[in-house]
C-alpha cells in the first residue's frame, strides 16, 4: 500500500515498486470521478493506478486516510484480495498550500496549522494502526514512513518553513522511532525516507518548466542543480523493501541518496544528487551554485 500516491514521490514510489514486482494500492483523494482535493491539483489517483499497470501491477483507488471507517475498508479489501500486506509506505501530506513560511506563531493562520497537523500526522497513525495488524500476520513486514528531511538536518528547528511544518516532518520521524520500539521481536521493520528537492508537479509548475527543460530554471535559482526527479526515491524504496537485511535500517531516517549509494540505484539521468549534503555545504552557508562532487 502506497498511501498518498496522487502525484508527486507517492505515485513514483507505487509506479517503482510495481516495476518490481509488487502488487500495489495505490491511494490518495484526488479522482476522476468523485473531483479534486482541497488541494486543487489535476492529478488523479486513477492516473497513478493506470501508471501503475503499466509498469506492473495494481490499481488506483481514492481513499481519505483521515477517515477510519475508509482505511479500514482499503485494508479488508487488501485482505479479501491478496490475503496479506507486506509493504506499507506513509507518503500522505498535502498539507503544504496551508505553510506560512515566513510566520511565527502568533502570526500564523491557527486553522490552517492544525489542518497540516491532521494531514500529516493523523493520516499516518490511522493509517499504520489499521494496517500493522494484517502486515505483522505476514513473515516480512516493511513500514516506511516518507518525511522532509534528514534527521541531522531537522534536529534543529527549521527556519522558513513555519512552526507547524517544521512539527509534522519532525514527528514523522518521531513515528518511525516509536513504531521500531514497538515492532521489536517482530518481523515488521520501520524506516523514514526522505527525498531531497523534488522535481514534482508543483514545484516544476512553480519555476515555470517542465521535465524536459527543468535546468532553464537555474538561470534564477542555480541551487535547483542539485533537484532530483520522483523516481529517485520511488527506486531507492524498491531497492530497500528487497533488502533481505533491513533490520540495519530500524529506526533510522534514511536519504534518496543514502539509498541510492547502498543500493546502487541512480536518478533518471544516471546521477545520485545529494540534496541534503548540498544543503548543509553549499545553499545554507551561501556559497556558489555547484553540482560538482554533488550529483
Amino acid at each position: 500500500m502506497v498511501a498518498g500516491a496522487t502525484r508527486g514521490a507517492g505515485r513514483a514510489i507505487a509506479v517503482e515498486l510495481a516495476r518490481a514486482g509488487a502488487y500495489v494500492y495505490a491511494t490518495g483523494r484526488s479522482s476522476r470521478v468523485a473531483g479534486r482535493s482541497e488541494l486543487d491539483r489535476p492529478e488523479t489517483i486513477e492516473e497513478t493506478g493506470d501508471l501503475v499497470q503499466a509498469a506492473g501491477q495494481g490499481v488506483g483507488l481514492r481513499v481519505d486516510h483521515l477517515d477510519q471507517g475508509q482505511v479500514a475498508a482499503l485494508v479488508e479489501r487488501i485482505e479479501a484480495e491478496r490475503g496479506r500486506l507486506d509493504i506499507l509506505v506513509n507518503d500522505i501530506f498535502g498539507g503544504d498550500r496551508y505553510a506560512q513560511w515566513d510566520k511565527p506563531l502568533w502570526e500564523h493562520d491557527i486553522d490552517g496549522g492544525f489542518r497540516m497537523l491532521r494531514m500529516g500526522i493523523d493520516t499516518h497513525l490511522i493509517t499504520a494502526a489499521k494496517a500493522l495488524p494484517l502486515i505483522l500476520r505476514g513473515e516480512f513486514g516493511l513500514v516506511v514512513e516518507v518525511t522532509d528531511g534528514t534527521s541531522e538536518y531537522n534536529k534543529n528547528f527549521r527556519r522558513d518553513v513555519g512552526i507547524y511544518y517544521d512539527l509534522v516532518k519532525a514527528t514523522v520521524e518521531r513515528i518511525t522511532i516509536a513504531l521500531t520500539a514497538e515492532l521489536a521481536g517482530t518481523a515488521t521493520i520501520a524506516v523514514a525516507v526522505t527525498p531531497g528537492w523534488l522535481r514534482s508537479e508543483r514545484m516544476l509548475e512553480n519555476f515555470g518548466v517542465a521535465e524536459e527543460n527543468w535546468r532553464d530554471a537555474l538561470a534564477t535559482r542555480p541551487h535547483f542543480g542539485i533537484s532530483e526527479t520522483p523516481s529517485y526515491v520511488g527506486r531507492g524504496i524498491a531497492a530497500l523493501a528487497a533488502d533481505p537485511d533491513l533490520v540495519r535500517h530500524a529506526g533510522k531516517v534514511l536519504s534518496s541518496a543514502q539509498l541510492a549509494r547502498i543500493y546502487g540505484v541512480t536518478d533518471l539521468d544516471g546521477t545520485q544528487p545529494d540534496c541534503w549534503q548540498y544543503l548543509v555545504e553549499i545553499q545554507d552557508p551561501g556559497l556558489p551554485a555547484t553540482e560538482l562532487g554533488y550529483r
